[in-house]
C-alpha cells in the first residue's frame, strides 16, 4: 500500500535543537549540568541492593503517571497485583492492568539495555510501539475516527496510514513520517554530553509533532525520553520525569502546544517552528527532572527512610501482624543493604526456626525480598507499603 505523501519539507519541524546562540542556551546548559550532578549524587548515595529494589517500584510509578497523563488511572497497588497475575473481575479495570503491565515490560527492557545508544532511531521507535502495543488487550487496540466514527485498528509497530489532527496541530501526511523520523535521528544520534540531555526534551516534542502512530504516541515519547536520560545520565531507573509531568499536566501540555507554533520573528531561531518555545519547554522539562531527583533524594535519605520503616514495623508488631523482632531485621537490612540468613540468626540470638518465622513474615508481606531460601535478604519496596514508607510517591489507593 502506497501511503499519501504530500511532499512536506523537512524544514517544517526545524529547529531540532536549541542553537548555541539562543538567549536561553546558557541557562539550559546550566540546568543540564545541575541535573547530571544531582542525578549522579543520588545514584551513588544508594547501596546497590536498595537501588535495584527501588528501580522496580519506580517502574510502577513511571507507568502509573505516564498512563495517568493519557486519562488512564491504574493505581500502583493494582499494577503490582497485575504483575502477580492477580486481575480485577471488572473487564475495564483488567484491561488497564494489562496496559500497565505492558508499559512496565517495555521499561524493564529499556532498563536492561534494550535501547542503549539508539533511542531515536526509527527502528527503535517502532520497536517501542510494537513491544507496548502487542501486550495490550484487544479492546485497547482501536481508535475512533473523529469525523466518521469508524473504529480504526492500532497495529503494533506500524506507522499510521491516516492524516491526523492533534488539537490545533495538523500532523504531516503518513507517507512523510519515515523521512521526518530519519531526520530526527540524524539530529540527535551523535549529540554530545550536554546536547544528549537537552535532546531528551527536544526529541520528546518533535516526535509528538510527527505523530507517527495512530495511538500510543505519548507513551512512546515518554519512554524514548526516559531511555535518552538513562543513557545520558546513567540514571539506573531510580527516578522518572513522568511523575513531575503528570503533576504539572496542564503546563506540560501548554508547553507542547506552544512548541507547535511558528517562528516568532527574526530573533526566534532560523527554523519554521519557534526555537524560543522549544527552549522554554526544554527548561520546563529539565527543571521537572531536577525536581524529581530532589524529591527522590529527600525520600531516600537513609535515617528518615529507616525511621519510617521502623515506625511501620513497630505498629505492625503491636497489632500482631508481624512477629516480634521484625524491626531488628529491618533495621539491619536498611543499614547494611542486605543481610545473610546466618547474620539474621546471630543478630536475633534465636533458633534458626524462630528466625525463619520472622524473615518469612517479612518476605510474605513484601517488606523483604530474596532470590532463594538461602540467598541474602534485601529491602523491597512494595506499592502497598509505599504510602507509609515513601509518602508522596503516588496517591493513596
Amino acid at each position: 500500500m502506497t501511503l499519501r505523501d504530500d511532499g512536506e519539507s523537512i524544514g517544517l519541524f526545524e529547529p531540532l535543537m536549541i542553537g548555541e546562540v539562543s538567549p536561553k542556551r546558557a541557562e539550559l546548559n546550566d540546568l543540564a549540568l545541575e541535573l547530571a550532578t544531582r542525578s549522579a549524587s543520588f545514584r551513588s548515595s544508594l547501596p546497590a541492593s536498595i537501588a535495584a529494589s527501588l528501580a522496580d517500584l519506580i517502574r510502577s510509578m513511571n507507568c502509573y503517571y505516564s498512563n495517568l497523563i493519557e486519562g488512564h488511572n491504574t493505581h500502583p497497588v493494582d499494577i503490582e497485583r497485575a504483575l502477580a497475575d492477580d486481575y480485577s473481575a471488572d473487564p475495564e479495570k483488567r484491561d488497564l492492568q494489562l496496559e500497565a503491565k505492558a508499559h512496565i515490560a517495555v521499561q524493564k527492557w529499556i532498563d536492561e539495555g534494550g535501547l542503549e545508544g539508539r533511542a531515536t532511531e526509527p527502528d527503535a521507535i517502532l520497536e517501542l510501539h510494537r513491544r507496548f502495543c502487542e501486550l495490550l488487550p484487544p479492546d485497547l487496540l482501536f481508535v475512533e475516527h473523529p469525523n466518521t466514527g469508524e473504529k480504526l485498528p492500532v497495529v503494533p509497530g506500524a506507522l499510521r496510514e491516516h492524516k491526523v489532527e492533534v488539537g490545533r496541530h495538523v500532523a504531516i501526511s503518513p507517507g512523510a513520517v519515515p523521512r521526518f523520523l530519519e531526520r530526527m535521528d540524524a539530529a540527535y544520534a551523535r549529540a554530545g554530553k550536554i546536547e544528549s540531555i537537552l535532546a531528551a526534551a527536544c526529541a520528546h516534542h518533535r516526535l509528538l509533532w510527527i505523530h507517527p502512530f495512530l495511538d500510543g504516541n505519548g507513551r512512546v515519547a515518554r519512554l524514548m525520553s526516559y531511555a535518552l536520560l538513562k543513557s545520558a545520565l546513567d540514571t539506573q531507573g531510580l527516578w522518572s520525569v513522568a511523575r513531575g509531568l503528570a503533576r504539572n499536566e496542564a503546563e506540560y501540555k501548554r508547553h507542547l502546544a506552544a512548541c507547535d507554533g511558528p517562528r516568532r520573528g527574526d530573533r526566534d531561531g532560523r527554523g519554521s517552528l519557534s526555537e524560543a518555545a522549544l527552549a522554554e519547554f526544554t527548561a520546563f522539562f529539565l527543571r521537572t527532572c531536577i525536581d524529581q531527583v530532589a524529591f527522590m533524594e529527600d525520600l531516600m535519605r537513609p535515617a528518615r527512610l529507616r525511621d519510617r520503616i521502623l515506625i511501620w514495623a513497630e505498629e505492625e508488631i503491636r497489632a500482631g501482624a508481624l512477629p516480634s523482632k521484625s524491626d531488628v531485621i529491618l533495621r539491619a537490612v536498611t543499614m547494611q543493604g542486605e543481610l545473610t540468613r546466618a547474620e539474621a540468626v546471630d543478630l536475633l540470638g534465636l533458633t534458626e526456626r524462630s528466625v525463619r518465622r520472622v524473615t518469612s513474615a517479612l518476605l510474605e508481606v513484601g517488606a523483604l525480598s530474596s532470590t532463594s531460601t538461602r540467598a541474602p535478604l534485601k529491602l523491597a519496596f512494595p506499592a502497598k507499603l509505599a504510602g507509609r514508607w515513601m509518602p508522596g510517591l503516588f496517591p493513596e489507593e
